[in-house]
């Protein structure tokens, strides 16, 4: 097996910006992801769903983000393992870590996790007759948004998901209306320009009580759960955005410490309890974790730059010039001698 210096388990934004730091201390590095493209839940998700919250850009798609998050790493030459899931992990006795997969096994001198929230199943709309719509007009998933185009849709939820999910379709759907139990969970902004839309909006104390249809679906029953009150909503399309159930099932056969639903790191260096695996993103738990793209990134350099001090005390952990790093030829066009 071909040994490499740093490999990333996942390939999302948070693995992505873990690659372009391993490109630019000089590592020889790989990906590893199961989905046969790289980008992660944006890829899986969220392509066309907008993300506001990333430094420097006001609004960007999904795809997008993830086209630049590649373009971004592979300025080197870094080795792709797509469709492949990783069973195990085993430090090895010589200090190496052999990553066995369901395709291969492969070796490296550091490992940093960056798999997200591990395997990922929507939580269900608890209507008694939605599980038989699902694939007939009942999602979970909106990967392509032109889907919703002259369709009456009714959208489930409270979180960023639901809300962006309302603002994007609003003004390609014949009708948007959106349906919550509780207080909005998005961004105080975003909810704003929710009720200044088109969107109609059940909220709260409002759920799903039944759905209707034959071959497909045709309308909903929502009720007021305080009042008991009904209205039947025509639709030909519900998506719920009801958030994601994680498994780190995996995670646990490789002997890595959890901490709640989430690995448990040294918040100084990103080490797990394996000496040389590392985690980033939305698969760690901490008391002052905040599951955002930003903080992921910050988590994946720091992960990067304690690895190379790991691998080589002679390393410094924070490059203090940019002439430390090993920039690509792209990089250097236009540089000031």
């Amino acid at each position: 097996m071909e040994l490499f210096d740093i490999t990333v388990v996942g390939g999302g934004p948070t693995g992505l910006f873990a690659l372009f730091y391993a490109g630019m201390r000089g590592a020889k590095a790989k990906v590893i992801d199961a989905l046969p493209e790289l980008g992660g839940q944006l890829y899986a998700l969220y392509p066309e769903k907008y993300i506001y919250d990333m430094p420097g850009i006001p609004a960007i798609t999904g795809q997008a983000l993830v086209d630049q998050c590649v373009e971004q790493a592979f300025q080197w030459e870094h080795k792709r393992c797509l469709g492949e899931r990783v069973t195990s992990v085993e430090k090895l006795a010589d200090g190496n870590i052999k990553l066995v997969t369901d395709k291969a096994e492969h070796l490296s001198k550091i490992v940093i996790l960056a798999n997200g929230i591990g395997a990922f199943t929507p939580r269900r709309l608890a209507a008694p007759t939605a599980a038989s719509f699902e694939g007939k007009g009942l999602t979970y998933y909106a990967r392509n948004f032109d889907v919703f185009a002259g369709q009456r849709v009714v959208i489930v939820g409270g979180g960023d998901s639901a809300v962006d999910y309302a603002l994007a379709i609003a003004s390609r759907a014949k009708s948007v209306h959106l349906v919550h139990r509780s207080n909005f969970r998005a961004h105080p902004h975003t909810v704003d320009q929710l009720r200044a839309s088109t969107v109609t909006i059940h909220q709260p104390d409002h759920e799903i009580k039944e759905v209707h249809g034959d071959d497909a679906v045709r309308a909903v029953t929502i009720v007021q759960t305080k009042t008991k009150a009904e209205q039947m909503v025509d639709c030909d399309i519900i998506l719920c955005a009801l958030g994601f159930v994680s498994d780190l099932a995996e995670v646990k056969k490789w002997g890595i410490e959890l901490e709640g639903n989430g690995i448990k790191v040294n918040t100084e260096t990103q080490e797990t309890s394996i000496k040389g695996v590392y985690a980033a993103g939305d698969v760690v738990a901490h008391a002052g974790k905040l599951k955002l793209i930003a903080c992921g990134t910050s988590e994946a350099a720091i992960a990067v730059n304690q690895a190379m001090n790991y691998m080589d005390p002679n390393q410094k952990v924070q490059p203090v010039h940019s002439s430390n790093l090993t920039l690509p030829i792209s990089a250097k066009v236009g540089a000031k001698p």
